[in-house]
């Protein structure tokens, strides 16, 4: 029988874990977050990578699970990075002879260049999640690059504009997820962090864009936004979202934020009073692991502006840049931050 997934203040990942060093090259991976295949990036050689890929998921469920992580991810062990997984296997895009682009930092940073219509001929995450299904009694959740985010990481040189790049996307996502949630998925997050790169834009047709991607899906329907990994932006992350509430016109279910290491004004939470929120109680900027005490102390402070039947406790983040025994030292302490709380309130 599956574990009952609590009533009050469940507690989640966002999407990845670290992958183990035998799996992949972390001095690689800390420099950046690729947008185009690094298939120099794994340690293990083709004909084994699937192998150990799966290894390496079922030591990230095991983590999650012990930990006592209620809904949980397969760590995201297959993939370089969050949204190049995906994005590169779809048509109309070219990986071979990528473009550039200048990212948030304005820096220069190589991408997919996108030189026909933008289809999805094949799933692409598939496996991954009935290989997840099969390996845990958990809730679990099924994570996917946004459509606005995919446009914001690609070099568009089809396409009459980004708009109508986005609902390509769009189409590729909702085929994608709706196999996902067939195959088992409880949950469906759509990772949109580049949401705040292009605020005028995202104001245009970010909210069509991923009601779109979400379109038909019957399951918990989640958009996670953030200010970027930890480990990679060292600049002081702002303590506002310049794209948030619009959120409210979406037909997510739950918006995943970020808010234990930017200090977040939890203000702006009123304005996503129809939402379940996913809040970020784990900063993972510092490599200390909280104390649950800690952790409930965040919890508390979002139930000043969130009601606890709203509010699911959750890293910032994906976890890839941690060490592991800091990623689980700081799961563990999450979920017993939760449960401090969850008993205060019942």
């Amino acid at each position: 029988m599956k574990p009952a997934v609590p009533d009050l203040l469940p507690v989640t990942v966002v999407g990845s874990y670290p992958q183990p060093d035998w799996l992949i090259d972390r001095r690689m991976l800390s420099k950046g977050v690729p947008r185009v295949r690094m298939h120099e990036m794994w340690r293990v050689a083709p004909e084994f990578l699937e192998q150990a890929q799966d290894d390496a998921t079922l030591l990230a469920i095991r983590d999650m699970e012990r930990a006592g992580i209620d809904i949980i991810t397969d760590g995201e062990m297959r993939r370089e990075s969050y949204s190049n997984h995906f994005a590169t296997a779809l048509q109309g895009i070219d990986t071979e002879h990528p473009g550039t682009i200048v990212n948030r930092a304005g820096n220069e940073t190589v991408v997919p260049r996108i030189v026909g219509r933008v289809l999805r001929t094949h799933a692409v995450q598939l496996r991954d999640l009935k290989f997840l299904r099969a390996n845990t009694d958990r809730a679990v959740k099924a994570t996917l690059p946004g459509p606005f985010t995919m446009t914001q990481q690609a070099k568009n040189e089809f396409y009459r504009d980004a708009e109508e790049l986005a609902m390509d996307f769009a189409a590729a996502v909702n085929e994608e997820a709706r196999e996902l949630e067939t195959a088992g998925a409880d949950v469906i997050q759509l990772d949109e962090p580049w949401l705040r790169n292009d605020p005028e834009g995202a104001k245009r047709y970010a909210v069509a864009a991923i009601n779109r991607a979400l379109e038909g899906i019957t399951v918990t329907k989640v958009v996670h936004l953030c200010f970027g990994y930890a480990a990679v932006v060292h600049t002081q992350k702002p303590t506002g979202y310049s794209f948030l509430p619009q959120l409210a016109g979406s037909i997510a279910d739950q918006i995943s934020i970020e808010a234990a290491q930017p200090d977040l004004d939890f203000g702006v939470l009123a304005e996503l009073a129809s939402k379940t929120i996913i809040l970020g109680v784990l900063d993972l900027g510092n490599p200390a692991i909280e104390s649950a005490e800690e952790v409930a102390n965040r919890i508390r402070t979002g139930l000043h502006h969130v009601p606890a039947v709203r509010l699911i406790p959750a890293p910032d983040c994906g976890m890839k840049y941690l060490a592991r025994a800091t990623a689980f030292g700081k799961l563990k302490a999450l979920s017993d931050g939760a449960r401090i709380v969850r008993k205060e309130l019942t």
